[in-house]
């Protein structure tokens, strides 16, 4: 079965599964609505590139190929890619060019189809606090992605605490401060403006360890203009949290803005080399994401997505469903080819 075919499929079932709870809206259903715009600056250009061209030569391959990189897949992704499409057009005597999208996407996306299923669960033990840091530059929705993950533990049956430990940003508490408001969660502020986050983080766990949440959420800074500074920052909160509860954080998400492209992969080694990674949310994917950022995540730093961001509403947060994903990123290939 191709990929186009699995996919309907898998859309399929999964409408009917969400008819079958009632849900008004369906997370295929929000999926493909946040990232329409992605799907018109990524896959509307595989139509337009089959359109343009009547047959199958060097000169379609090397528009391929320019296509693939300005669409942040990354370079070396691409040019391993590529020799793999010209030997299956080869072989299978393929002649017209709308034929080789759906094997495009084969190859693309190979590694997360047929390699091992990435895990999307954070890792919470029932009966403790958890701890998780939430990493991640200024402007790339990281507050906002808190408070949206906040809602999704509540609404799971968990008691979330927020700690404000970016100190150094102006407005970062205040904004944290409206989504403890907006879940009703216990919050832990800085004294004063600059304060050194390490202190917030121990009062946090003071706090915690007598209201008994089931998960703290630390609010880091994202300083990367001094790498080291930030890399002793990050081991000093971890060393308070080991400290006070006898173990590290459980999770240690970035958060990477689906527009950044090759920016936001920059971003992801910057922060992986400073602290373990277990988990990437990526945001702003209902604005024009060029879509291939996750591939090349994935090649470089072996990182899964755990969850992706596609509104502004706070309940357009999901959990990463890569199925979901190229539905979102393919339909219009897809109803493409059923014609």
């Amino acid at each position: 079965m191709g990929i186009f075919s699995r996919l309907k499929k898998s859309k399929n079932k999964d409408i009917i599964l969400e008819a079958a709870k009632k849900s008004r809206t369906s997370t295929s259903d929000k999926y493909k609505k946040g990232m329409k715009n992605s799907r018109d600056s990524f896959a509307k250009k595989f139509l337009n590139l089959a359109t343009k061209h009547r047959k199958i030569d060097e000169e379609y391959f090397q528009e391929l190929e320019d296509l693939l990189i300005t669409s942040d897949v990354g370079v070396e992704y691409t040019l391993n890619l590529i020799p793999k499409i010209k030997s299956t057009v080869k072989r299978k005597n393929i002649t017209d060019p709308k034929k080789v999208n759906e094997i495009i996407f084969e190859y693309l996306f190979d590694k997360y189809l047929n390699g091992k299923k990435d895990s999307t669960d954070l890792k919470l033990i029932d009966g403790e606090i958890n701890v998780i840091l939430v990493i991640g530059v200024n402007g790339v929705g990281k507050t906002t992605s808190i408070g949206k993950l906040a809602k999704r533990l509540i609404d799971e049956g968990k008691k979330v605490s927020f700690a404000a430990a970016d100190t150094f940003r102006a407005g970062a508490v205040a904004q944290l401060q409206i989504w403890a408001d907006r879940n009703n969660c216990e919050i832990t502020i800085p004294n004063k403006e600059g304060q050194d986050p390490a202190s917030v983080v121990f009062e946090a766990i003071d706090k915690s360890q007598k209201s008994n949440p089931d998960v703290l959420i630390i609010d880091t800074a994202g300083r990367l203009q001094n790498k080291e500074n930030l890399m002793n920052e990050l081991k000093k909160l971890n060393k308070i949290v080991e400290k006070k509860l006898g173990k590290p954080a459980i999770e240690s998400l970035l958060v990477l803005d689906a527009t950044t492209g090759q920016n936001g992969v920059k971003q992801a080694e910057a922060f992986n080399e400073v602290t373990t990674l277990t988990g990437i949310i990526l945001t702003k994917m209902d604005s024009s994401s060029k879509g291939g950022i996750i591939l090349n995540i994935k090649e470089s730093f072996q990182i899964p997505v755990k969850f992706i961001g596609l509104g502004e509403s706070i309940d357009d947060f999901e959990v990463f469903d890569l199925e979901k994903y190229l539905y979102g990123l393919t339909e219009d290939l897809i109803n493409e080819q059923d014609k």
